[in-house]
């Protein structure tokens, strides 16, 4: 009932069969093999590799808080350096401002005491010379009436005694 072809057709079936067979098999071996030694280690590779970019990643992020951190305290101190410069100006300008005043002040009571110093001093100066004067005054009066006592003058010679009184006592000065 099987003719040749038949049979040919079953052993290469057959045939075909125990290779596919055998084939499978070491297919089979192979991706244990490379299962146990190759994609192990493969993908520990891998997971290393995405760990190491990962941790690189992460690194980076903080870097660059740490640097926006960082840039964020560098200008606040910088505002409050700004700050401390603006008020410092601010209290020299008020401390030169009062001082300025107090300088003010102190001339002006300084050139106040200069002339109640110099009025005193003249009004000084004025009493010694009416003082002077009114000396002057009583002794040519004496000697006017001791000589108006020696000699009994006219009226017109008197007055001559008088104004030469008056001239030698002004030349004397």
């Amino acid at each position: 009932m099987y003719g040749l072809t038949d049979n040919l057709i079953i052993q290469a079936s057959g045939f075909a069969l125990g290779d596919a067979l055998a084939q499978l098999f070491f297919f089979l071996i192979l991706l244990v093999l490379l299962r146990k030694f190759a994609w192990g280690p493969l993908m520990n590779m891998m997971k290393e590799r995405e760990d190491y970019i990962s941790s690189e990643i992460e690194s980076a992020e903080k870097s660059r808080e740490e640097a926006a951190r960082l840039q964020r305290e560098a200008s606040e101190e910088l505002k409050q350096t700004r700050q401390d410069a603006q008020k410092i100006i601010e209290d020299a300008r008020q401390t030169a401002t009062k001082q300025e005043k107090e300088i003010v002040a102190s001339a002006r009571k300084e050139g106040d005491r200069m002339k109640e110093a110099a009025r005193q001093e003249i009004e000084q100066e004025k009493e010694k010379a009416v003082q002077q004067l009114k000396d002057q005054v009583s002794s040519m009066s004496v000697m006017i009436a001791s000589k108006v006592i020696e000699k009994e003058l006219s009226e017109q010679d008197q007055k001559e005694l008088i104004d030469q009184y008056v001239n030698d006592t002004g030349e004397e000065q």
